[in-house]
């Protein structure tokens, strides 16, 4: 690999292998754990108010207690995976929820609980960003797209998966052994990523350690060449670009705000704006619109639980087509389908319209969903800047998950279902304008390309034309 040419782009042109697999389920069960945990506070949440340990105002600070947690996450994983590397950052973010988990079912009373519930909430928003982000340096463009959104599709089970945890635990343990099982769950997943995880090739390059990395990317092709049964022979058409000094830069935060990344700042801030404000809308509001549109609460809960069967098919089905079309018109088409089928299931009246239409809108906004949380986002930063870049825009999108409820009791309050989904078609389409005009093309571009494409030191794009 001292041909002349970058280490970096042997990696990113080696055929998918176990090697792969087995960095996609060490990272998809870390994710899956972090999504269980999240995913049964509603249940215990249940358990608590039955057992006269909670009420209205406890369940809002313990919901609310968490996302803020998830913002101070994102940053905090952001300048940790970056300063420390994508493995160290990954098993802190994995101890600190697992432990405050366990620490969480032997709580003396509701104060302590919410305390817990903040502090796993900054190891949950940390591992989330961290384990998407690092997944995206080890798989190669080809597939990167699809792999990634195979990762988000793992990640999406949790919440089944948590329901049947909850389902067989609450009624006969209690609420405590569902913490307990989450933190048992996440030491192990520490184990793994501990003895089996290998720091990621692209960041030991970029960060000085031209040793390290360079003896790992040869242990990862002799791996794969002994699982193909042949020696791996690149062309050399495919090892375009030249090797570059690579030196870390210090990047100032201001940085982010300004120039070439201040751009992908926009972008993917307003990738995940979309998301929260679509998910959170529809997933959160859907059972108080049916009720509202005088559908008992009963049949509300069922058709919900009917029209959620959607999320787990739009995941899988984003596997399949991520790779269609450009990463830009892809993210705004999705934005704009699910604004205009959200103006149309509000004006529904029809049981049967309403699931099918509901359906509908759920399948497309988790397809978005894969998109851009677990691909987009996390391909349009170079490197050096990825964790903090994912971190920085995170926090924005996060904030707007803090916000947006209010803004969605007061238009349903006021105005009507009508109001909240017109509201919502408009910022929605705000957000796929600035995509369509500011977006970044990263599909099938190696991690090399995409380095390449700023000069760090100056902030700005680099035209390799």
């Amino acid at each position: 690999m001292n041909n002349g040419y970058s280490s970096e782009l042997v990696l990113d042109n080696l055929p998918f292998s176990r090697w792969h697999l087995e960095n996609f389920f060490i990272l998809g069960f870390g994710l899956q754990i972090n999504g269980v945990l999240n995913s049964s506070g509603n249940s215990i949440l249940a358990d608590l108010v039955h057992k006269g340990w909670s009420n209205n105002y406890l369940n809002a600070a313990f919901s609310s207690v968490m996302m803020t947690g998830f913002f101070i996450g994102s940053l905090f994983g952001g300048w940790l995976g970056d300063k420390l590397g994508r493995k160290l950052s990954n098993e802190i973010a994995i101890i600190i929820f697992t432990s405050f988990s366990l620490l969480a079912a032997f709580s003396p009373n509701m104060v302590f609980l919410i305390i817990c519930r903040g502090l796993m909430g900054i190891g949950m928003g940390a591992g989330i960003e961290l384990g998407y982000g690092s997944f995206t340096e080890l798989i190669p463009a080809k597939f990167r797209g699809k792999w990634q959104a195979m990762l988000s599709c793992f990640g999406n089970l949790s919440p089944l998966i948590a329901s049947i945890v909850c389902l067989l635990a609450i009624p006969t343990t209690g609420w405590r052994s569902v913490f307990i099982i989450c933190s048992v769950c996440g030491f192990i997943s520490f184990v793994f990523f501990y003895r089996f995880f290998r720091e990621s090739p692209h960041w030991l390059l970029q960060n000085g350690y031209k040793k390290e990395g360079e003896h790992l990317i040869k242990e990862i092709v002799n791996k794969v060449e002994k699982e193909q049964g042949h020696k791996i022979n690149i062309p050399k058409e495919k090892l375009t670009t030249p090797i570059e000094n690579q030196r870390k830069v210090n990047i100032p935060l201001k940085y982010f705000f300004y120039g070439a990344l201040g751009r992908r700042t926009l972008v993917c801030s307003v990738t995940l704006i979309a998301m929260n404000l679509a998910l959170y809308t529809i997933n959160n509001w859907i059972p108080t619109i049916f009720v509202n549109n005088g559908i008992t609460v009963t049949k509300s809960l069922l058709m919900t639980t009917i029209m959620i069967i959607a999320a787990p098919v739009g995941t899988f089905a984003s596997t399949l087509i991520m790779e269609f079309l450009p990463r830009k018109w892809f993210g705004g088409i999705f934005i704009i389908a699910i604004a205009i089928l959200g103006y149309i299931y509000a004006q529904q009246r029809s049981e049967t319209n309403i699931l099918v239409i509901g359906f509908l809108m759920i399948f497309i906004l988790y397809i978005y969903n894969s998109f851009s949380s677990a691909v987009y986002a996390t391909e349009l930063w170079p490197t050096q800047v990825k964790m903090r870049g994912l971190g920085i825009s995170n926090a924005i999108g996060r904030f707007v998950a803090i916000t947006s409820p209010y803004l969605i009791a007061w238009l349903l309050t006021d105005f009507g279902v009508m109001a909240v989904f017109i509201t919502l078609g408009v910022l929605l389409g705000l957000c796929a304008l600035i995509i369509f005009l500011f977006g970044i093309e990263t599909r099938k571009k190696t991690i090399n390309e995409i380095d390449s494409s700023i000069n760090l030191k100056t902030n700005k794009e680099v035209n390799h034309a």
